[in-house]
């Protein structure tokens, strides 16, 4: 009858968990574990494999022996989830080391927030000068180093740093900022004069339509340094030098530019490159500079 009809109110945690589970996998780790706090229907959703499967960059997903099991083998009890593969892989720290220790070493590991790819190249990536032949640069482990060995500048007067990396590494249509991650040794020279420049640009198949901007920065900053050598130099003009930041780990990094890597809009990175580089602009002596690499990270 008419009057016994009534309505019955849908919420949305009422849905099929495998519903709310691909609604949240489009979303981004960070609101994953947001919608996690919700109710415990959302929780189980928002843990579940479909979710961080997704959020996995392809080449890891076999990481979680729980997500793709061998075939014909059932997953066992104790794998790890796909949750946990991501958590791992988001641990700098032990950052996945992609190309071996030679002269190509990098390390990835992923942006916990947005699960956008990290890269360091190491300073055997780097393109180092050697103009005063083999004794500019030594190479030597340090404990802090997440590679085999640093780069330590012995003695040089030019001194120019160069990296790249394929722009197709990197998480398509996000904002990054390179760094150099470095050192300073005892008995340094030359590094605290702020005549000192980077640039970071995309390179490679397509001509670029102006120069990168150039950054203004000083990897030793010292004020009584900066002083004597304003007396005797233009400087790099009037934009006040950028300062290094001392990181959790005991590094120093200074941050070299920022861009946008390309996608989202139909374009595709192709063969281009994401090209860094670190200039000091003057010629006199120079030592005690620990390069310990070059990192890419989402500016969140």
């Amino acid at each position: 009858m008419a009057g016994d009809d009534h309505h019955v109110l849908t919420r949305v945690g009422d849905l099929p968990e495998v519903c709310l589970a691909h609604a949240i996998a489009l979303t981004s780790p960070r609101d994953a574990c947001r919608c996690a706090a919700v109710s415990p229907a959302f929780r189980a959703a928002a843990d579940s494999d479909h979710v961080w499967r997704r959020f996995l960059p392809p080449e890891h997903v076999h990481h979680g022996s729980a997500v793709l099991p061998p075939q014909g083998q059932p997953a066992k009890q104790s794998a790890p989830s796909s949750k946990d593969a991501y958590l791992r892989l988001c641990d700098a720290g032990a950052a996945v080391l992609v190309g071996g220790e030679g002269n190509g070493a990098m390390r990835m590991w992923l942006d916990k927030a947005s699960g956008a790819k990290c890269y360091m190249l190491s300073a055997r990536a780097l393109s180092l000068p050697w103009d005063d032949g083999e004794f500019s640069w030594r190479w030597t482990p340090h404990p802090l180093s997440r590679f085999r060995d640093v780069a330590e500048l012995v003695e040089c007067t030019s001194l120019d740093i160069y990296g790249r990396l394929p722009a197709a590494e990197l998480t398509p249509a996000t904002s990054y900022a390179a760094y150099l991650v470095y050192g300073v040794a005892d008995g340094h020279r030359g590094l605290s004069y702020p005549d000192q420049e980077t640039t970071v640009a995309l390179g490679g198949d397509r001509v670029a339509a102006a120069a990168p901007p150039r950054h203004a920065v000083c990897l030793h900053p010292d004020e009584a340094e900066a002083r004597k050598f304003t007396a005797v130099s233009r400087g790099t003009g009037p934009e006040e030098p950028r300062r290094p930041r001392v990181r959790e780990d005991g590094w120093s990094e200074m941050e070299m530019g920022r861009l946008r890597t390309p996608g989202g809009d139909g374009k595709e990175a192709g063969e281009e490159e994401v090209v860094v580089s670190f200039e000091v602009l003057g010629w006199y002596p120079k030592r005690g500079l620990i390069v310990e690499g070059v990192e890419f990270r989402p500016v969140n």
